[in-house]
């Protein structure tokens, strides 16, 4: 299933994609697309069976706004350097294991949502990323079946970042990281069954219109597996937390100088294979 929250800031409402393209309410059946949804087998059938039964309304697309796909996020965990090609690009070592951060909830915002540049910054950076979404409480996960049975589905994410935050001003990544409206969310939320091999995955990000990053989630050097599995020895993770997976190569930072940083008015587009696209024009905070 491909689910998904529209509406205004705040007051967005469940929806299902269908698949003729059509947009279905689901607010007949679910409050809303969250932690305990993802965790509720019983809702997720009733969810399931009224769309293949096709009961559902359909609703009007024009001028209605996409949310993030999970409302209450818990916490967004981040994987740092996790491709191949990226590592090369910036000249890292290749992890030995996952380096992780964190970004707080209330960075994310819908996928076509303004991201703003933040006030003094001057290396605003993309980073498209695929997105795991925990639909099992998982603590301390022994292997890679384990990790995959508590992923409820796949999203597209948006790392935005601000390179002199992150690394020329001290302390940790998360100065840059966090930024408001530093980590667009969807379109969707597609269920796991309907990714049947998230290391198989075409990913990319535009620019004005021009192809910046053209990679593939094979490329990654700790998979969507090992990521959950890891994490878990770390910390709990609950129904509705979100892990990024980290990004493929051409990041601005990757870039001979002068390097690209993204400007006001920049418009930054980005896709994952069957997982959607997001549109983000960009303006000074």
């Amino acid at each position: 299933m491909k689910l998904l929250r529209v509406g205004p800031v705040g007051a967005e409402r469940p929806a299902l994609l269908d698949e003729a393209g059509l947009l279905r309410d689901l607010s007949g059946l679910v409050t809303d697309i969250d932690g305990a949804l993802l965790a509720d087998d019983a809702a997720l059938a009733a969810v399931r069976a009224a769309a293949t039964a096709g009961d559902l309304p359909v609703r009007d697309t024009a001028g209605l706004r996409i949310g993030p796909p999970v409302a209450r996020i818990g916490k967004v965990v981040c994987i740092g350097l996790n491709y191949h090609d990226h590592a090369r690009e910036t000249g890292a070592a290749t992890p030995e294991e996952p380096i992780l951060f964190m970004k707080a909830p209330d960075t994310v915002v819908g996928p076509d949502d303004t991201v703003l540049i933040p006030r003094g910054s001057v290396k605003t950076d993309w980073e498209v990323e695929l997105a795991v979404v925990i639909g099992r409480t998982a603590r301390y996960l022994a292997d890679d079946e384990q990790a995959l049975a508590v992923v409820a589905g796949y999203a597209v994410a948006h790392d935005v970042s601000e390179r002199a935050f992150q690394i020329e001003r001290g302390g940790q990544w998360d100065k840059g990281k966090n930024c408001e409206t530093f980590n667009p969310l969807g379109p969707w939320l597609v269920t796991a069954d309907e990714v049947p091999d998230p290391q198989a995955l075409g990913i990319r990000l535009w620019v004005n219109g021009e192809l910046k990053q053209d990679g593939t989630t094979a490329e990654q050097i700790f998979p969507v597996a090992e990521v959950v599995r890891y994490v878990s020895q770390f910390m709990t993770l609950y129904p509705g937390d979100v892990i990024n997976t980290g990004t493929p190569a051409g990041v601005a930072m990757g870039q001979p100088e002068p390097k690209p940083y993204l400007r006001a008015g920049d418009v930054v587009e980005l896709e994952i294979d069957g997982l959607g696209r997001q549109r983000q024009a960009l303006r000074l905070a």
